[in-house]
């Protein structure tokens, strides 16, 4: 077991989205692949914004995807917990260090209100300068700083940062960059309220969870500069930092809601496979040297480096997403799809769909339309006419198949033929169905196609579908039969 450690740091204001998904995703394959831990930390410091339910929500997509947790809620070590900031906040663990920095003049007291703040930053902009804090309540004397507390006055604590010079962050996707720091202001590490802001809370609970490495969104690369003054301040050992690619959608905007879902739950509903959002997040930002496109899980623990991730944006295509379901649903065993199928029912409380439908029946009708299957919810539309007792028409195979001037004589004669016929069939095989059809359109002199079409009609309501011969055998004689002179009665008996 190696000693390198990696966190996935989500905050619960919402649900788990796209882009938090391929951050843990690439944290936690870095941390198989490296024989590491992978540590999930709740970051619940946005007081209005955070809540329990997010929280909630956030731990169920993680585990319907299977991204297990070494460390972090329900799972904890008791030398780096809790793994919520707000109880670490309840400890006192943010403010000693805030103390500290006070104490040894590497941050201070700040009494000005955020409406002055706007007004500094806005007329900052007016003169075409950085809308940054002005610092002026950087050289308070202590009589100074007791006068604004005797005034009433609330205090953030700000950190000193350092108006010249460049910091320099030697990340591990994109080398060498340089911030300047003329640019970067005395930022907030503690709210009035004592807690924490989040680039003070992370770069503390990563240096005290020991946390090796940093993989994020490059949407964090303007946070380093901050966060590695902070831990230059404490004399803290800095772990090594990964800013992978942004996410973008079609039209080169950042991914939104109107790209598609963003709730990695939301997938779950709609039928896609945790296997696939794995499979599909991974190439968003990675590559193999053989552009490998279907991974199994193992095999992305072994094949995942860091040094592998590029730097442009990546393109989210719902459309390759859906490829990739297709063919995973099709990886899988028949008995494999209808454990998932029924896992779905429940997951979306559509269990009445399928309440009176025969469990063996459901299991052959899977086996037929296997291939056809691109998301778990298309499964009940596929097979649901295995089940119904009054056939539904599709109006267009009515018109085409046994109605239309052309076929409506020959379908006739089919359907009259084979109602007769198909109960005396002993042999009821996909096989000897075949044998029967293609028998009765040379004895009758017609196509084959004009025997098939028909009775696919009459029995599925529908012109596309499984084999037919497959479907006819899975179906039974009876019911067969059954259909057959329903659609009798129905079209061709006026």
């Amino acid at each position: 077991m190696s000693d390198i450690r990696v966190r996935f740091a989500p905050s619960p204001t919402g649900d788990l989205h796209i882009g938090g998904v391929r951050t843990a995703l690439f944290n936690w394959l870095f941390a198989k692949n490296k024989g590491g831990k992978f540590i999930l930390r709740i970051e619940d410091t946005d007081e209005m914004r955070s809540t329990e339910e997010s929280a909630k929500v956030i731990l169920d997509a993680m585990k319907w995807l299977e991204l297990e947790w070494d460390e972090g809620p329900g799972n904890e070590n008791l030398k780096y917990s809790p793994y919520s900031q707000m109880e670490r906040k309840e400890r006192g663990i943010y403010r000693k260090y805030a103390d500290e920095l006070v104490a040894d003049e590497l941050a201070y007291p700040c009494y000005c209100t955020p409406e002055e703040v706007d007004v500094m930053r806005k007329k900052a902009r007016t003169d075409k300068l950085p809308p940054k804090y002005d610092g002026r309540c950087r050289h308070l004397t202590p009589g100074q700083r007791k006068q604004k507390e005797i005034d009433g006055r609330k205090s953030v604590i700000r950190f000193k940062m350092s108006g010249s010079g460049t910091t320099v962050l030697n990340d591990i996707i994109r080398g060498r960059v340089e911030f300047d720091n003329s640019l970067l202001d005395d930022f907030v590490i503690m709210k009035a309220s004592g807690v924490p802001a989040y680039n003070f809370a992370c770069v503390v609970d990563d240096y005290l969870m020991e946390i090796t490495h940093v993989l994020r969104g490059d949407d964090h690369i303007s946070n380093a500069p901050r966060q590695m003054h902070i831990y230059n301040a404490l004399g803290w050992k800095m772990p090594e930092f990964a800013h992978v690619s942004m996410i973008l959608g079609a039209d080169g905007a950042r991914l939104s809601k109107r790209h598609g879902h963003t709730s990695v739950l939301e997938y779950r509903k709609e039928g896609y496979l945790w296997e696939t959002l794995i499979n599909y997040l991974v190439l968003l930002g990675w590559s193999t040297e053989d552009s490998q496109q279907i991974f199994t899980v193992e095999e992305l623990k072994q094949k995942f480096s860091i040094k592998r991730c590029g730097i442009s944006p990546s393109i989210f295509d719902p459309a390759k997403l859906l490829w990739l379901n297709g063919e995973k649903i099709r990886s899988k065993t028949s008995k494999q799809i209808y454990e998932l199928f029924i896992d779905w029912l429940k997951y979306t409380d559509n269990e009445k769909l399928t309440e009176t439908w025969d469990v063996e029946l459901l299991k052959k009708a899977l086996i037929l339309e296997h291939d056809k299957i691109k998301l778990l919810k298309d499964i009940p539309s596929l097979v649901d006419f295995f089940f119904t007792k009054d056939v539904g028409y599709e109006e267009e195979a009515v018109k085409k198949t046994l109605l239309s001037e052309k076929s409506k004589d020959i379908a006739k004669l089919v359907l009259t033929e084979s109602a007769a016929r198909l109960p005396n069939q002993h042999d009821f095989s996909a096989v000897s169905l075949e044998e029967y059809a293609r028998g009765l359109a040379a004895e009758k002199n017609i196509k084959t196609g004009q025997v098939f079409h028909p009775i696919r009609v009459a029995i599925s309501g529908r012109m596309q579908g499984p084999g037919l011969f497959q479907m006819m055998e899975v179906m039974g004689k009876e019911d067969v039969v059954r259909r057959i002179n329903v659609a009798i009665n129905k079209f061709f008996q006026k």
